[in-house]
């Protein structure tokens, strides 16, 4: 059986649009860091010692109510980055972080981060047109889940879910999805049964897969179209939606500092 290839930075976008003479200062200290499923990768109230930029992972960031319910409020994958806060000027984050789908990412120490951030160049414009595309999703998950059934929230999140993977499955089990999107489990049985029943997915032991991909579109709400446009308006580094199985052949797309 062939050994699977170890993750690349540039499989994840953010790091693969960095210009060469960034990447010579920050890959030298990237440390690579498997991601289990459900791994805890900071509590709310924390302190945030390292900023993650995922290859093949995705991480959900939740808030929890004193009752212990929780609701995601916007997930990363190999579009961005986790830990944004501490550029901001913070040391933590109300919010906590979990892994959704499982993987890999590269880690930097805060200092290192902190340190290029204050260059003043294309990192922090990057990071600036970042957190926009991270408070439009805040915002428009919102918006979804007050006013839209758990039908489309669930197509909504499925998409934005495989939109950050180089694939179109999810490992996890309908108890972990409610609790990402704030719903009892029965609701999203129901609504991943109607998915099945339309031929859009298939759903075997935790395995989640996305079989076709339009209609899920079709059946999801405006709210995940809303979000795809303003991060491709707000990140023109992102490759057009496909399969990557030859970490050569992601395209890597320069953003030029204005």
């Amino acid at each position: 059986m062939s050994k699977k290839p170890k993750p690349h930075p540039q499989q994840n976008h953010f790091l693969a649009a960095l210009d060469p003479d960034v990447q010579e200062r920050l890959f030298p200290h990237l440390e690579l860091v498997p991601l289990p499923l459900r791994s805890l990768m900071y509590e709310s109230g924390r302190t945030m010692r390292h900023v993650y930029f995922p290859t093949d992972s995705i991480i959900s960031l939740q808030y929890i109510m004193e009752n212990g319910a929780s609701t995601a409020i916007l997930v990363v994958g190999n579009e961005g980055l986790l830990g944004i806060s501490l550029l901001m000027s913070g040391q933590g984050t109300p919010s906590r972080s979990i892994v959704q789908s499982a993987g890999h990412a590269y880690r930097l120490p805060r200092p290192k981060v902190k340190e290029e951030f204050n260059r003043h160049g294309q990192l922090l414009l990057l990071m600036l047109r970042y957190t926009q595309a991270l408070i439009t999703q805040v915002a428009q998950t919102a918006v979804c889940n007050r006013h839209h059934s758990i039908d489309q929230q669930l197509c909504r999140w499925l998409l934005l879910s495989i939109d950050r993977l180089s694939h179109n499955q999810l490992n996890m089990t309908q108890e972990f999805i409610g609790n990402m999107l704030g719903v009892r489990r029965e609701g999203v049985t129901q609504a991943a049964l109607k998915l099945q029943q339309q031929g859009v997915i298939s759903y075997s032991r935790g395995l989640i897969k996305v079989l076709d991909r339009d209609k899920l579109e079709a059946l999801s709400c405006e709210c995940y179209g809303v979000v795809k446009k303003e991060t491709e308006m707000l990140l023109p580094y992102l490759p057009k939606r496909q399969v990557i199985t030859d970490v050569a052949a992601i395209p890597v797309v320069k953003l030029p500092i204005v």
